[in-house]
């Protein structure tokens, strides 16, 4: 009897969210006004911009502001909903703060709380109880941010590792936004690492894409995120703290629970509505997947059903099979790697433009695109002919080429015997023009002298 009373509470509470008015604010100042159900229709109707790709197969609406898909490898952007505009991010803030904290710590260094990492926890944050004074590991730390998402776990994270590099708290916001800036996520700026409400602290859900690109690099993220409960154990420097995952789209007995998810981290606040960062696989591809400003409790259902339209309708396809790799040979010594296209899709319309390495000339990478939308790219070394090409334009002072404009050259370039030909037949008009133009001078002499 009481399970059944607690489950009809739960619906109604949740029911009661469609129906509760709603007032709050975006980055851009836009006042939200209308119940959930209204600013869902509202959220379903912002354009996918993939849905303009006229080969892109049509993918599914979702609830919020921003969504993207990202392939991990290639940085391939395979669904893109309103992906630029900057929003709050909340505490998915703090997969940049592991990021950052791999980079530039071991697991092993110490993290010591302080008054201000306590502090910094405000009314309705989360947080596992860390005190003043409190010692843990790095390691212990990111468990505590990543899963239970500690505010002051995050704080003491930037904190600590700062002044291990001797530096200070605000070193480690400097890496946040540096690391940005180094990776192409341009459009971002993070004032604290844990994603507490501040208004010069936002984001994009590309630059979050990108930010969780490159987290493939580090297998222990991974392994934080797939931990279910973890135990800080007591010690002489801090007391036993034990909590779980909170992202149900990573615990097998939760109704949104997706097998091909191995990474996540979720956010929410009054202003940045949910936001939610995941990395999934299916053995073939490995993505990053981003909703931004989700209304409602649809982030983790929406972050599926979009994965899944990946997943279905979308193949690597390796760059040495392109149907042009023969115009290529001419201007790359190597060329690997893959593309991330709709299944069946005709490579053949693919743009490639090569962006040559300025520290090692020899070195660049192809990037490929299909109307504008980055689908891949490959690291490659020039060849002597292109870059000695390129080195005549430098000093021509003309701009450099890209491929497309290479190959458009070469196909218009004509072979030499054509050329011997076509000189031949130009002689010989003129010749020919020159004997006419003779006669015609020989006639009016003749002409002039039987006049007179």
């Amino acid at each position: 009897m009481f399970r059944t009373i607690k489950k009809v509470g739960i619906f109604l509470l949740a029911a009661s969210f469609f129906v509760m008015p709603v007032n709050a604010q975006v980055l851009d100042g836009e006042t939200e006004e209308g119940t959930l159900e209204e600013l869902m229709e509202k959220g379903k109707k912002i354009p996918i911009e993939t849905n303009e790709l006229k080969e892109w197969p049509k993918a599914p609406e979702t609830n919020g502001r921003a969504a993207i898909v990202m392939e991990a490898g290639t940085g391939a952007i395979l669904y893109a909903k309103n992906i630029n505009e900057q929003l709050y991010p909340a505490s998915i803030t703090k997969v940049l703060t592991a990021l950052v904290a791999f980079e530039n710590s071991s697991l092993t260094d110490e993290v010591e709380v302080s008054a201000d990492s306590v502090s910094c926890v405000e009314a309705g944050y989360a947080h596992i109880g860390l005190k003043e004074g409190n010692k843990i590991t790095v390691e212990q730390a990111l468990y505590a941010t990543l899963l239970a998402s500690a505010n002051e776990a995050a704080y003491s994270v930037a904190e600590s590792i700062g002044k291990e590099k001797g530096y200070d708290y605000e070193w480690f916001i400097e890496q946040m936004n540096g690391k940005c800036k180094e990776i192409g996520a341009n459009d971002s700026n993070f004032v604290n690492p844990n994603g507490i409400q501040d208004p010069e602290h936002y984001t994009t859900a590309k630059d979050m894409a990108l930010i969780g690109r490159e987290l493939f690099a580090y297998p222990e993220f991974f392994k934080i995120c797939q931990t279910l409960n973890y135990k800080i154990p007591a010690s002489d420097t801090v007391e036993e703290h034990v909590f779980q995952q909170m992202d149900a789209m990573l615990i097998p007995e939760a109704e949104q629970y997706y097998d091909k998810v191995i990474a996540g981290k979720t956010g929410y606040t009054d202003s940045s509505r949910s936001t939610l960062v995941t990395m999934a696989t299916d053995g073939e591809m490995d993505l990053v997947c981003v909703v931004l400003h989700t209304y409602g409790v649809n982030s983790q259902s929406d972050t599926k059903n979009i994965l899944e339209y990946v997943f279905s309708n979308f193949e690597k396809v390796e760059t040495s099979e392109f149907d042009q790799s023969k115009d290529y040979d001419a201007l790359l010594e190597e060329d690997k790697g893959y593309v991330v296209v709709p299944k069946n899709f005709d490579v053949s319309k693919l743009n490639s433009t090569i962006i040559q390495d300025k520290e090692n000339p020899g070195q660049a990478s192809v990037s490929y695109t299909y109307k504008d939308n980055p689908v891949g790219s490959v690291g490659v070394s020039l060849s002597k002919e292109y870059t000695k090409r390129q080195r005549h334009l430098e000093e021509s002072g003309q701009e450099k080429s890209d491929i497309v404009t290479l190959l458009k050259e070469k196909k218009k370039a004509l072979p030499i015997p054509y050329m011997i030909a076509g000189g031949v037949i130009v002689l010989g008009l003129i010749l020919y023009f020159g004997i006419l133009n003779k006669r015609k001078r020989q006639r009016k002499r003749l002409r002039r002298r039987r006049r007179r």
